[in-house]
């Protein structure tokens, strides 16, 4: 196939802020007092801010101040950016300058837009997106299609003609619902026989996406 735009997660994808998000809610979980041995952040990946308070409170018990525990995190998260930056992840402007010729290209992130502009701004890599459909944008975050579906409205295109490039389990459900063929990159999940199913293809690195495209 050869499709006619590309769909771009952010978090995982673009930017290696997940790896900041685990430093930030293990400082959070620290903070409040609060543990689990379930890998709770890994539920969270690509979700919007409500979805995420949901699966908090599954988590912790409906009791649970989730909002303060976002809040806590969230302020560590943005001392980090401003202190350190986030930095891109490995070959990720390469990419980019390496499909803008050829595709369209557009972000679909769960992300609130302000900080996505914000943080893509920083990285020198706004630029590259024709739209960018952000998690305040969306009643239902991934794994729901919305986002996907609202994505390839605003390229006036059909699914079937856009790729995803998803990392979480979460974001390929999610373009896979909307019936856009999906790429994985993995970060920090690795894929199980369930995404692998779901995906059109899995590359291992950013590098490799290019070779394929």
């Amino acid at each position: 196939m050869t499709p006619k735009a590309i769909i771009f997660d952010m978090d995982g994808v673009i930017l290696d802020s997940e790896t900041i998000s685990d430093r930030t809610w293990a400082i959070a979980q620290k903070e409040m007092n609060v543990s689990t041995d379930s890998d709770f952040i890994n539920l969270c990946r690509g979700l919007n801010h409500n979805d995420t308070l949901q699966v908090l409170h599954e988590v912790f018990g409906a009791d649970f101040d989730a909002e303060g525990f976002l809040k806590r995190a969230t302020s560590h998260f943005y001392e980090i950016e401003d202190k350190e930056g986030i930095p891109l992840m490995p070959y990720a402007k390469e990419l980019l300058n390496y499909l803008k010729p050829k595709y369209r290209l557009a972000l679909a992130s769960s992300t609130n837009g302000k900080a996505v502009q914000r943080q893509l701004t920083n990285t020198g890599v706004i630029d590259f997106f024709e739209t960018r459909t952000t998690g305040e944008m969306v009643e239902h975050s991934k794994p729901d299609p919305e986002i996907y579906l609202m994505a390839c409205r605003s390229l006036g295109l059909e699914p079937s003609e856009c790729v995803a490039v998803e990392d979480s389990p979460n974001g390929i459900r999610s373009a896979h619902a909307a019936g856009i063929p999906v790429i994985m990159v993995p970060d920090k999940i690795k894929p199980t026989p369930e995404l692998e199913s779901l995906c059109w293809k899995i590359c291992p690195s950013l590098k490799t996406l290019a070779e394929f495209l």
